[in-house]
């Protein structure tokens, strides 16, 4: 009897001792709930009736044309007056900010928002020029499920901490010329590395790059460089994804000076100058010059076709053996004048409407960064697409992404190409 007297009474303690703490689980997430909602609207308050200095690359209609749009739908929702400050390089932005810290401006910044991933964002984090722990409190990041999409939470491998807010993912694309690629030796088309080299060497002259530092010419050398070591063993792969020191430097970029010694030769003006630009490549296949180009921003080819800046013969596909991806942020830099307003555009760029308006490819095709599942279905309805133009990359191309090597690597290529490359150029 006192045994089983004993056992219920532990079993009474224990039962209310898990109910205890159940709700103080509860409790502290209701409370969690409660600071963020009642932080929100703080930031909802003091960031109202502001201008909001947007930093961004300019050098694409349709981008800058979405931009536009955002800035009408703040100015209804929170009377935000945002401006689109158009840079060529967001190295711009990073100098101003540095600049500004370097004479101690350190709360009246002229730049509120910046859009940056990469060797951007690890320069201006390894300086601390960044708000901290701001974006993953916005109440739209939680549909980017951060819990189990480190995309939105690592940017070409380095924490984000809260520093930037997702805001869309790209992926290398190719785009050739159909009856230019009909008439070229062997009519077919290279879809992976290796192939495009023995294209190239079949076809000389008809391909080629821009040079380094562009943006796009630097994406082909990270897309080469890591299918080159697609092969190397697990250690010397590893390297692609750590800082790039006098130590592993020749040992990782070797393979890709070997590869460009022999692409050279076979490109345009036969390796001997270079593009300076995508725009460039672009209207030299427009031209018929190049039959084959590239770009990080897919839509961008059926805008060009119909603005008549290239043929109608154009068609976009994604190479077989992996599609160089990232994803892109914008971030508040720690001096910004106007931070709360800043974050309220960002936040607005997270909303499902906004993801679904930019990711509609006549708009800008950017992928969105919102997990589906973590949608309503009424805001899963604004993502239906509709009947793609013939020469726009065909939904599901893309069977493999690759990842972005650590930023650091960009320099490391660029004093590389230069000292090989670059004298004649």
């Amino acid at each position: 009897m006192l045994a089983n007297k004993f056992w219920q009474t532990l079993s009474r303690y224990s039962f209310c001792c898990v109910a205890f703490c159940i709700c103080l689980v509860i409790s502290f997430k209701s409370l969690a709930s409660t600071q963020l909602q009642s932080r929100w609207q703080q930031v909802e308050s003091l960031g109202k009736d502001q201008s909001v200095y947007f930093y961004a690359w300019g050098g694409d209609a349709q981008i800058n044309a979405y931009i536009q749009w955002a800035a009408q739908q703040v100015k209804t929702k929170y009377n935000i007056n945002l401006v689109h400050v158009k840079l060529s390089d967001t190295s711009e932005a990073v100098s101003r900010v540095l600049a500004e810290k370097s004479a101690n401006n350190n709360d009246r910044g002229s730049v509120d928002l910046i859009w940056i991933n990469g060797a951007n964002f690890a320069t201006m984090s390894e300086h601390s020029l960044l708000l901290k722990q701001w974006a993953n409190k916005l109440p739209n990041f939680s549909y980017t499920d951060p819990s189990n999409n480190p995309a939105v939470n690592f940017d070409f491998g380095i924490p984000t901490n809260g520093m930037e807010a997702p805001w869309g993912q790209a992926s290398l694309t190719f785009y050739y010329d159909s009856l230019a690629i009909d008439g070229t030796a062997n009519n077919t088309l290279p879809t992976t590395l290796n192939q495009l080299l023995s294209w190239s060497a079949q076809n000389p002259g008809r391909f080629s790059y821009p040079k380094p530092p562009d943006f796009l010419g630097m994406s082909f050398l990270k897309y080469a460089l890591v299918m080159l070591h697609q092969q190397s063993d697990e250690t010397l792969k590893a390297q692609l994804n750590q800082p790039a020191t006098a130590q592993n430097t020749a040992q990782v970029l070797n393979p890709l000076w070997d590869f460009l010694n022999k692409l050279h030769p076979t490109l345009w003006r036969d390796g001997s100058h270079f593009m300076q630009s995508g725009a460039q490549m672009r209207r030299l296949i427009g031209d018929t010059e190049l039959s084959i180009a590239f770009t990080f921003s897919a839509p961008e080819v059926p805008a060009a076709v119909k603005r008549y800046d290239l043929p109608k013969s154009i068609r976009s596909y994604a190479m077989q053996d992996g599609s160089l991806s990232n994803t892109h942020f914008v971030a508040i830099p720690y001096n910004a004048s106007h931070q709360q307003s800043a974050q309220l555009v960002a936040n607005f760029l997270l909303s499902p409407e906004a993801q679904a308006q930019k990711q509609k490819a006549p708009i800008w095709g950017d992928k969105s960064v919102l997990i589906q599942s973590t949608l309503t279905p009424q805001q899963q309805a604004l993502f239906k697409t509709m009947q793609p133009h013939p020469s726009a990359l065909p939904l599901n191309s893309i069977k493999r992404t690759l990842s972005e090597p650590h930023p650091s690597w960009v320099n490391a290529i660029i004093q590389g190409w230069q000292t090989r490359f670059g004298v004649s150029q």
